[in-house]
């Protein structure tokens, strides 16, 4: 009995020392393992006590911890993402505007152990084919981009969750990097004071919409930034993040034609046939489905609704609605019934919500642009949300045209209601023209050319002369839809007969359209200063340029020699007339640049192999010398002059009145208006078109493929005829053709040294300086001392032009010209020696 109990005892000691060792080893193996993965814990769980906001993605709210969680159900599944500023800055300079949104990417939330990863799909190279195998390796031929690593905090089966927070609170609109390029400044996010707005946080059924407050910090503040900050150490401006559920596969992408006037998205499809083209193009425009499919007209399933900001002031708002709503007429004449509507934007909506198609009012503290665009999903080209972008003070620069034309402020007479009237005519206009680029829809400069056919144009006002010589603005911009815009509409939008090839479709309305003499020139034959097409351009008038340029300058001599001081109201400082006056002094700006296209001018068309009757040939040479007289005639000095009546009564400014530099004239002459500055600014420009690079080049091939047209060296000879040999001028008038002339050559030593224009042109500048230079040097001695002087001056330029032409070229320097485009900015950077050809902004 002993010695068993003895035998039990030893054999439970082993068993306890093994037990013991175990437990051990277990205790070191834990200690060495990291913990397990919290997908294990409960969502529900860990979010207790927050606030919870279920929807497309569900969001929990933190508020002890101001912390922001994201649900994600959704993992491997395509969304859509998009940045966007719900408040901006409010400088057009800088271009941060409210309501500004940033390119949408489709996005997939990818798990990777413990993070999630937000990854953007790389839609611009594809294979559109159902070989799986084909596609991945497009797919792993062409970079993604990861956009944001998450930890995973908890987890249920599909579903897990992540902090967002220092995601949404980053600069996601890249609004420190615009201020670094427009160099106003070295900012960054200060995170401290950083944090989400939960009054805009809301998720809906098929979007999230998150909004954050982010502060940007820095130093250097530039004059543009200074001027619309409180505070220059701190930028605050809020952040708006949009999670939206991407289009069902219902919508069919329509294939681009580049005749039919519509925008496109682009992608390489390496699925393509080697003998077809890699490169596929689909149409921008919303989906548009009839209850009865085809070609008769029918109601729609769902209208497409757009939404006018109500923060908008009357009559401003009415004039929008209106405006916007002209769409309904094109769309009912592609057969669309009750297809498109207008409202105002509910009180309690969020204007960053991506089910509203929006017109929004923007104030900044300059005038500028306005623009349309939107969301657009890449894959097909589906609109999916429209986005229309008004600057408040355009509104307040058409006034100031109508004013500068018409006003008469005697005392105790009311406003002229034609002021207000062509305000709100072209606030009408610019609405249409804005919400027609959200639909789909490019510029058609051409259009003015063909009746005002579209909204879609650039208009300028329309300004009739009455049997008495007076000014009518009755008729300053059209009323309704364009004749083009149902063109465009109808081939964007109709449907076509069951089993037609869509493409031999479109064919047949553009030859319909052309039949009827309409026509589509986009931005790229317009925009350039050097481009080439005699009717295709912006803020022009009329069927042919040149007649209009004469109509036009007829305008600015009546108005310039009937302005008073009574085109201010009583009360208000005199000096302020000038404001009035620029824009009217230079009321022919863009018309001589219409005008100036005509010379070395190219007939052409968007054309399609197979085509024919359709124009491709050089302005005639009668056309030509026909605009190169109107274009000079702008330069004579009774054509710059200013009328002793506008001289004598502007004074300098008064204190706390000081000028913005953008919108009266530069001077030479200090605190007292500059007489000859405006000459000097209205010259410089028409010389500027005149003597383009491109132009000078072009003049040069086509006298040499055709003697008969007007060659670079004629060109040059006119302008020194009606220029330097034309008749000296006593006085004032002297004196302006004195600066024309300094100008004529500081743009003929510019031609000569510019290296995008070609040799021949170059070389015809070089030799027409060096004509010029004998003829200077043997004028007759019988000259003013103001000549003389003049003349002395110009050789000695000439002179050190030849030893040393890159320096020469910065010596004589025009006074820049006041803002233009009648209700914007223009870039006159392809003025200066070194130019850049860059375009404007697409939409204005």
């Amino acid at each position: 009995m002993i010695d068993r109990s003895m035998m039990n005892i030893q054999s439970l000691n082993k068993l306890i020392s093994m037990m013991f060792v175990l437990f051990l080893l277990t205790i070191e193996t834990i200690a060495q393992t990291k913990p397990s993965p919290p997908d294990q814990a409960s969502i529900n769980s860990f979010t207790s006590g927050m606030k919870k906001m279920p929807g497309f993605l569900t969001l929990y709210w933190d508020e002890g911890k101001g912390k922001i969680w994201l649900e994600i159900d959704k993992l491997d599944t395509e969304i859509l993402y998009y940045a966007s500023l719900a408040s901006g800055l409010g400088s057009n300079d800088i271009g941060l505007d409210r309501g500004r949104i940033s390119p949408a990417k489709v996005v997939k939330f990818e798990r990777s152990g413990n993070k999630l990863m937000m990854t953007e799909q790389n839609y611009s190279y594809r294979a559109l084919t159902d070989n799986a195998l084909e596609k991945q390796a497009v797919e792993e031929s062409f970079a993604k981009s990861i956009h944001w690593g998450f930890e995973i905090a908890a987890g249920g089966g599909k579903a897990v969750l992540v902090d967002a927070t220092s995601f949404l609170l980053q600069d996601a609109a890249g609004a420190s990097a615009a201020i670094s390029r427009t160099k106003q400044g070295n900012y960054k996010l200060d995170p401290s004071r950083s944090a989400i707005y939960l009054p805009r946080t809301k998720s809906f059924p098929k979007n999230t919409e998150i909004e954050a407050t982010i502060t940007l910090t820095g130093e250097q503040a530039g004059g543009y930034l200074r001027a619309v900050v409180p505070s220059t150490n701190a930028i605050t401006l809020r952040m708006h993040h949009s999670f939206v559920e991407l289009p069902d596969d219902g919508y069919e992408p329509r294939l681009f034609d580049p005749r039919a006037g519509i925008n496109s998205v682009s992608f390489f499809d390496y699925a393509s046939p080697v003998d077809q083209p890699i490169e596929k193009r689909y149409i921008r425009r919303h989906r548009l489905e009839k209850k009865n499919p085809g070609p008769a007209p029918s109601e729609v399933v769902a209208p497409i609704i757009y939404y006018v900001d109500p923060g908008t002031p009357e009559p401003i708002r009415t004039a929008l609605m209106e405006g916007t709503r002209w769409w309904a007429e094109a769309f009912e004449a592609a057969g669309f019934l009750n297809a498109f509507e207008v409202k105002l934007l509910p009180e309690d909506a969020d204007p960053m919500d991506i089910r509203y198609h929006l017109v929004q009012w923007v104030h900044r503290s300059t005038r500028g642009w306005s623009y349309g665009g939107g969301i657009t999903d890449p894959r097909t080209g589906e609109i999916i949300k429209g986005k229309v972008t008004l600057g408040s003070l355009r509104v307040r620069q058409d006034y100031l045209l109508a004013q500068g034309l018409i006003a008469d402020y005697a005392s105790g007479k009311p406003d002229d209601k034609a002021m207000m009237d062509l305000a709100m005519a072209r606030m009408r206009q610019l609405a249409a023209h804005e919400v027609g680029h959200t639909l789909g829809l490019p510029h058609n400069y051409i259009a003015s050319t063909r009746g005002r056919a579209s909204v879609m144009d650039y208009p300028h006002p329309t300004v009739h002369l009455t049997s008495q010589n007076t000014i009518d603005i009755s008729d300053s911009y059209q009323e309704g839809i364009g004749t083009w815009d149902k063109i465009a509409i109808n081939m964007a939008y109709s449907n076509f007969p069951d089993g037609s090839d869509e493409l031999e479709e479109i064919d047949k309305l553009v030859k319909a359209y052309q039949r009827e003499g309409q026509m589509f020139l986009s931005d790229q034959d317009a925009r350039p200063v050097g481009s080439a097409h005699p009717e295709n351009h912006l803020w022009d008038n009329g069927g042919n340029a040149v007649d209009e340029l004469d109509k036009t300058m007829k305008i600015r001599k009546i108005v310039l020699d009937g302005f008073s001081e009574r085109k201010i109201r009583e009360g208000q400082p005199l000096a302020t007339l000038e404001e009035v006056l620029v824009p009217m002094y230079m009321f022919h700006r863009y018309q001589v640049e219409a005008a100036t296209k005509l010379i070395a001018g190219v007939d052409y068309a968007y054309i399609l192999r197979g085509e024919k009757d359709i124009p491709f040939a050089s302005v005639s040479a009668e056309e030509q010398k026909k605009a190169l007289k109107s274009v000079l005639a702008t330069l004579k000095p009774e054509a710059l002059a200013l009328p002793p009546n506008i001289l004598d009564i502007i004074p300098p400014r008064p204190y706390g009145y000081g000028a913005n530099p953008r919108e009266v004239f530069s001077r030479t002459t200090g605190l007292v208006f500059d007489p000859l500055s405006p000459p000097e600014i209205a010259a410089h420009l028409t010389l500027g078109f005149l003597m383009h690079p491109e132009r000078a080049s072009r003049l040069v091939a086509q006298s040499a493929m055709d003697p008969d047209l007007p060659s670079l060296e004629h060109v040059i000879d006119q302008l020194i005829s009606a220029t330097w040999k034309s008749p000296e001028f006593p006085g004032y008038e002297g004196e302006i053709k004195r600066v024309v002339d300094k100008l004529v050559l500081q743009h003929l030593i510019l031609l000569s040294v510019d290296k995008s224009a070609s040799s021949q042109a170059r070389a015809t500048a070089m030799f027409k300086i060096k004509e010029l230079q004998g003829y200077i040097a043997d004028s007759p001695t019988s000259v003013s001392n103001g000549q003389k002087a003049h003349n002395y001056y110009c050789l000695s330029l000439i002179e050190g032009y030849e030893k040393h032409p890159e320096e020469t070229v910065n010596i004589l320097t025009p006074l820049p010209s006041p803002e233009g485009a009648p209700i914007g900015q223009m870039d006159q950077s392809w003025l200066e020696p070194a130019c850049n050809h860059d375009e404007l902004p697409f939409h204005f």
